[in-house]
């Protein structure tokens, strides 16, 4: 069976009406025929049957024993990081989400838990850097937004091997494209308001779970904080994941020729896409996933915030807008939006650098989305000495 055939009959039939559609169970309560005693639920932050639906589905795209479905992506980081306790270490990847790092540093500081910021993209640098208070290597790949790919099997491996978890932010490459379970990671994360949901109507997060031990613990967290996904986003949620295999192959062809457009003009430094042979992770990509995704990254020759303002305000089909994942095309400029949280030192280490655009390529036909760079590009000045492309 194809993966779009079996993701299409893994979201159930109403038993009870025969609704081709997952209904909305748009409660608080639940009537219980004795004190403790009722159909599988009694209150609606510790189980709802349309929440359990979309999780069940996630769980079984990324292969996990569980998943949960949180308020937000950002509520559903808080759910791993709360597995840890003061003194505990994360390595974490250099090139962060800005609201993760965020977190991390303004928020579990605070509590104790120590963040080390590295390159994961380099296998004996992760080797190195574990120390006995290291209790979480924490991921994303591709990272944000930078694109760096990261050997999630190799690190995997030096994980288990020091007793240490590991959860990948997959929301970039959605279980379409990668699933870290199967490539060794303890959990998976995803920002569910991105391809998951896919339409820019809805704010979701997803901790998905390898073994049944964890997913209770995440389930815990997610009842006793509160931080859960209404009935209403979590149908939403399942009716953007009924079509997230076609979408993401067209994200995958649109993004592909944007790519190679970019690699070529003489306004550009350095493009950042796995599907580009000259990407340092072109060829780890290749094996570990199957496709490169919706999202480019490009830094201008004029490096600076002055220029990419210019460029981001300068289109007409790709949007000046935060998030990224949906049907519509998004640019945003990192620096000053998404990454503004981020020290600028620590920014700029990381490759962040002033000029640097990030595009989230939509469903649009291509040719009009090469139009629109076009003339944005026309109304920048060209600098006279090229480099090739990164």
């Amino acid at each position: 069976m194809s993966t779009i055939t079996q993701l299409i009959h893994s979201i159930p039939v109403d038993p009870q009406t025969g609704a081709i559609a997952v209904p909305i169970y748009q409660t608080s309560t639940f009537v219980q025929e004795a004190p403790g005693v009722n159909k599988g639920y009694d209150y609606a932050r510790s189980n709802n049957p349309t929440r359990e639906t979309a999780e069940k589905i996630i769980a079984g795209l990324e292969g996990g024993a569980g998943a949960s479905a949180f308020s937000s992506g950002l509520a559903a980081i808080d759910a791993v990081i709360k597995l840890l306790k003061s003194g505990d270490e994360i390595l974490a990847v250099d090139d962060i989400y800005g609201g993760a790092f965020r977190l991390f540093d303004k928020v579990y500081k605070k509590f104790g838990i120590h963040v080390n910021y590295i390159d994961t993209s380099d296998i004996e640098t992760v080797f190195h850097a574990i120390t006995p208070a290291t209790r979480l290597i924490w991921l994303e790949t591709p990272t944000n937004p930078t694109l760096k790919i990261s050997d999630i099997a190799a690190i995997a491996s030096i994980a288990k091997a020091n007793n240490v978890l590991l959860c990948v932010d997959n929301t970039f490459a959605s279980p379409i494209l990668q699933q870290p379970i199967a490539l060794g990671a303890d959990l998976v994360i995803h920002s569910a308001t991105k391809y998951l949901g896919g339409h820019s109507d809805l704010i979701a997060g997803v901790v998905i779970s390898k073994t049944e031990q964890l997913a209770q613990e995440i389930k815990f967290y997610q009842n006793a904080c509160g931080a859960v996904l209404s009935p209403f986003d979590s149908f939403l949620l399942i009716r953007g994941i009924e079509t997230l295999p076609l979408r993401i192959r067209q994200h995958n062809l649109n993004a592909q020729q944007i790519a190679e457009y970019l690699a070529q003009h003489p306004a550009v430094d350095k493009v950042f896409y796995p599907g580009l042979p000259s990407h340092p992770g072109h060829e780890l990509a290749k094996r570990q996933s199957k496709g490169f995704g919706g999202i480019i990254s490009f830094t201008l020759k004029d490096d600076s915030t002055a220029a990419a303002t210019a460029f981001v305000t300068s289109t007409q089909y790709f949007k000046l807008a935060e998030s990224l994942g949906g049907i519509k095309s998004l640019l945003c400029h990192p620096a000053t939006m998404t990454h503004k949280s981020i020290p600028d030192e620590k920014r700029r280490a990381a490759g962040v650098s002033d000029s640097l655009i990030r595009l989230s390529v939509g469903l649009e036909d291509a040719a009009d989305l090469l139009a629109d760079l076009e003339q944005a590009f026309s109304k920048q000045p060209i600098p006279e000495q090229v480099s090739a492309a990164v």
